[in-house]
């Protein structure tokens, strides 16, 4: 299997980043996405109510952002589901009436919105379904590759699991390692300018888009995949598990978020024991590598004070012996250097 050389249509900025009407910050995770990693990228974001997510940059109309140089105004949101609010309708015309190209990473296409496919053939603009641009994929092997490969997961979704392999990968690299940041998300996609949605590909074929996207490499090449949903989650699970065995990877990275009160979505579904959902995932990763280790945590303790969040890591440390740390809060290091055998 040869190195990727496939490439989504390229999504031209600066953006302008659509958040709709959304009040939970969470779903604004596309925005949030290029602003902490592509912030020179946005030129700014519309909100269609005040009581609507901010992302913490200048709010334009789409014709003040026209006039700033914008040329794509991207979805800046990731809902359950994946479907376009029907009343959003009007600022996508709005903004191909203007000459701008739309990106989204929605499972509802653009070009499923009455009306829009056409309007953006006549305008000249493309239309991005990030979720939906991928090439043909093959049925995944199992088959042993070269290289080293990293795999974040998690106890549940949306809680660091993209922003964790982006500071591996960054800390990596800072470390003199080569390291690739292997997006598997619409957000992910958005920011590395290539990847596969893995949540849009058939079932089976998940294993081979993966194996896919980090193919056998040379020995000191380092492949950093990004991790979805969790396999404690009844509705995305078995994304999960697709990544796990077509990854095949030599260490997991756990992510987790400090104080969730339940699985996202489901109020009823407490979230999951630590040490289950440790060995479930490296019990399914053995199924393409038997040799698996647990590098670490990756943990949002944005919910608790500073105290607070050093004394839950340390119980982690301590718990499992491996480190445990908040990339944002604390940085990346302390992963990093297990990663690496202590070499940094």
């Amino acid at each position: 299997m040869t190195t990727p050389d496939y490439r989504p249509a390229e999504i031209h900025a600066p953006y302008l980043l659509f958040l709709g009407d959304i009040e939970d910050s969470v779903s604004a995770k596309m925005a949030r996405a290029v602003v902490t990693w592509r912030p020179d990228k946005a030129v700014g974001q519309l909100r269609m109510t005040g009581s609507t997510v901010s992302v913490g940059i200048e709010d334009l109309s789409i014709a003040e952002a026209v006039a700033r140089g914008a040329r794509t105004l991207v979805i800046g949101v990731a809902n359950s589901g994946g479907k376009l609010p029907g009343h959003w309708r009007d600022v996508i015309v709005e903004a191909i009436r203007h000459g701008m190209d739309v990106a989204s990473g929605m499972h509802q296409r653009l070009t499923a919105i009455e009306g829009v496919n056409e309007l953006a053939r006549d305008k000249g603009v493309t239309l991005h379904d990030i979720r939906h641009s991928h090439p043909p994929l093959e049925v995944g092997n199992g088959e042993r590759r070269q290289g080293t490969r990293v795999l974040t997961v998690g106890t549940d979704c949306s809680l660091g699991k993209m922003f964790s392999s982006l500071a591996i990968q960054r800390g990596l690299e800072e470390a003199g390692v080569r390291a690739r940041f292997r997006a598997t998300g619409q957000c992910g996609v958005l920011v590395a300018g290539e990847g596969v949605a893995i949540d849009a590909v058939i079932a089976d074929f998940i294993a081979g888009a993966v194996e896919w996207l980090s193919p056998a490499g040379d020995d000191d090449q380092w492949d950093i995949i990004e991790g979805q949903g969790s396999l404690f989650h009844p509705a995305y699970a078995g994304v999960s598990l697709g990544l796990l065995h077509g990854a095949q990877p030599d260490w997991l990275v756990m992510c987790h978020e400090l104080g969730r009160p339940h699985m996202r979505h489901l109020p009823g579904r407490p979230m999951p024991e630590m040490s289950a959902c440790i060995e479930a995932n490296l019990w399914a990763a053995r199924v393409t590598n038997p040799d698996v280790r647990l590098a670490g945590f990756s943990v949002n303790t944005s919910n608790v004070d500073e105290e607070t969040a050093r004394r839950e890591l340390k119980t982690l440390e301590e718990r499992f012996g491996v480190p445990a740390t908040d990339p944002i809060r604390f940085g990346i290091a302390p992963i990093v250097h297990a990663l690496t055998g202590g070499r940094t």
